[in-house]
């Protein structure tokens, strides 16, 4: 059966959710909390097991209640401060996703310190997308595979749905393959983030709730309250930032431009480039993925480039990968 068809089953009948080691679900629960808490825990499932690449419905249930939880607008109320925080927390995460979980751990297209290493691994690890290792590991694999049974999250092998939601939640694609990214595994506290990578998420969502309900005393004519910053400033903005980051794994596989002739299907999409920050420019940077530039073309919005050349211009990274000139030569050819 297709992946795609899968997912719908799965969605449909709760296959995947069926236990896949002994015992009652009590203690199913139990496991699946800790390794919520922490994923180095011991796998749910045997490696040769069928249910490796299956939705675990149960373990997975924090990311559909997090989609949920959006709904809760509906008591809370919106305010002009909540959504100003929804809108900085979209736009300070992405960045830190665009700029470090991806051109920064997974190509290394710059350098920096290890004090901005890590905080901007903790500013990645709160959008909930999972550890730098973790990110990092699976991205490599999606280049080193693209578009074959082996790249987790291609539209083209197994199907829109998958390779948008279903692919991340299933036992091996909650793994970390750390033989992936050994030059990022050598620093401890990126292990230790990647390892609990739930705790800075928590973190964010108390700061936000308590933000709020401090707002409310000091400021009650904000209008804005503890649980509507919670709502708005965590659950809305990370579930639209998870699904415009995602598109590129979807959408920038099917939808766009191809300037380059790569073997595989992505493309140029501007108005993905525009909602991830110049991520959009996909054709682009499967052509040629170790520059720290994906806007090839001076009209191709790449405000990720922009903050990065901001932050070179500061002294707080360094040696950014520029487009070589053969590749420039393609370009304007």
């Amino acid at each position: 059966m297709p992946r795609e068809s899968q997912f719908v089953a799965d969605v449909g009948t709760g296959a995947a959710s069926r236990p896949a080691e002994e015992g009652n679900w009590r203690s199913r629960l139990a496991r699946t909390a800790r390794r919520w808490i922490d994923t180095q825990q011991p796998p749910a499932v045997a490696e040769d097991s069928d249910v490796l690449d299956r939705i675990d419905w149960l373990r997975a249930s924090p990311f559909v209640a997090m989609h949920l939880a959006c709904f809760a607008v509906l008591w809370v109320g919106v305010s002009p401060v909540a959504i100003a925080v929804a809108l900085a927390l979209y736009a300070i995460r992405m960045f830190a996703l665009t700029g470090f979980y991806h051109r920064y751990f997974s190509h290394r297209t710059f350098r920096t310190s290890r004090t901005v290493q890590f905080i901007f691994a903790v500013i990645g690890a709160s959008c909930v997308q999972r550890g730098p290792l973790w990110w990092a590991a699976h991205h490599r694999n999606h280049h080193r595979h693209t578009e074959t049974a082996l790249d987790p999250h291609s539209p083209t092998v197994h199907g829109f749905l998958w390779s948008h939601v279903g692919w991340f939640l299933t036992p091996h694609g909650f793994r970390t393959d750390s033989g992936r990214v050994p030059d990022l595994a050598k620093y401890p506290e990126l292990r230790w983030l990647d390892r609990y990578d739930t705790l800075i998420p928590v973190l964010l969502a108390v700061a936000l709730y308590g933000f709020g309900a401090l707002l409310k005393q000091i400021a009650p004519q904000l209008g804005t309250s503890g649980g509507q910053m919670l709502v708005w400033g965590f659950f809305v903005s990370t579930t639209v930032l998870f699904h415009a980051t995602v598109t590129i794994n979807s959408l920038a596989h099917r939808y766009g431009t191809r300037r380059f002739d790569t073997h595989d299907d992505s493309r140029n999409n501007f108005w993905l480039a525009l909602i991830t920050f110049g991520e959009g420019w996909h054709n682009n940077h499967h052509f040629f993925p170790g520059t720290v530039r994906q806007g090839f073309r001076w009209w191709e919005i790449d405000l990720t480039w922009y903050g990065l050349r901001l932050m070179s211009a500061l002294g707080l990274v360094r040696d950014l990968k520029p487009i070589p000139e053969w590749v420039v030569a393609k370009v304007r050819g």
